[in-house]
């Protein structure tokens, strides 16, 4: 199976852990997009009925929509039975980098309402060390570039997100910028450095959001488990 092959078979089975009734928290990003197209065609067979759902970003909002998901605020139907997200990057600890689709923010505030977050995923997402490409942050507009300066001294080589050559900007109206983890150092160490500085609004490492995980490969379908 091709990339895009893999990203559905993780997408239907974690449809399969999904049962009439629940709450469902719905990710952001190219595997989760797969997720919520299995969900609105198992909801339009009646296959699944009753799920009510808050999304992560207004660009899966929009696509469940499209497709007849229910759709709640989060706070009317939190907390919530499930959520179903992709990741950038996993370990062997369960412990994700998230957020180079530009959604760190909501994905963290959705999936910590979850009593149980799936990640689904292909096997390249799998690595041996976090770290492995960047570290989205998001911060206010106002202290981006005293952050971005002092992140620069801090050697984490930050780099402002960019779209249609103007800054990313989310859907609560931040900006992203990407670092980097020296190879020296673990990203936990790092994230708290990062932290102590007003302004940064949320990371993109989730370090134990994440209950399990489902893996697809030329293989089949692992699961990753804490």
């Amino acid at each position: 199976m091709d990339a895009h092959e893999l990203k559905i078979e993780a997408a239907r089975v974690a449809l399969g852990e999904v049962r009439s009734g629940m709450t469902l928290g719905l990710g952001t990003g190219t595997t989760s997009v797969e997720f919520v197209k299995l969900l609105g065609a198992a909801l339009r067979d009646r296959t699944l009925r009753d799920i009510r759902c808050t999304c992560t970003s207004n660009s899966t909002e929009e696509l469940a929509r499209s497709l007849g998901v229910p759709l709640f605020e989060l706070a009317e139907i939190a907390p919530l039975d499930l959520a179903v997200d992709g990741a950038d990057e996993i370990d062997a600890r369960l412990r994700l980098i998230k957020g180079r689709g530009g959604a760190l923010l909501r994905e963290k505030i959705v999936e910590q309402q979850a009593k149980r977050f799936i990640v689904i995923a292909d096997e390249t997402k799998i690595v041996e060390k976090l770290g492995a490409g960047t570290l989205p942050i998001e911060v206010t507009p106002f202290a981006r570039e005293v952050l971005e300066r002092r992140f620069t001294e801090l050697g984490f080589a930050p780099v402002m997100r960019m779209r249609d050559g103007a800054p990313r900007v989310t859907d609560e109206g931040n900006r992203i910028l990407d670092v980097r983890v020296p190879g020296d150092r673990d990203i936990a160490e790092v994230v708290a450095s990062i932290r102590e500085h007003a302004g940064v609004v949320e990371t993109g490492f989730f370090s134990n959001e994440a209950t399990e995980a489902i893996i697809a490969s030329a293989n089949g379908v692992r699961r990753m488990t804490r």
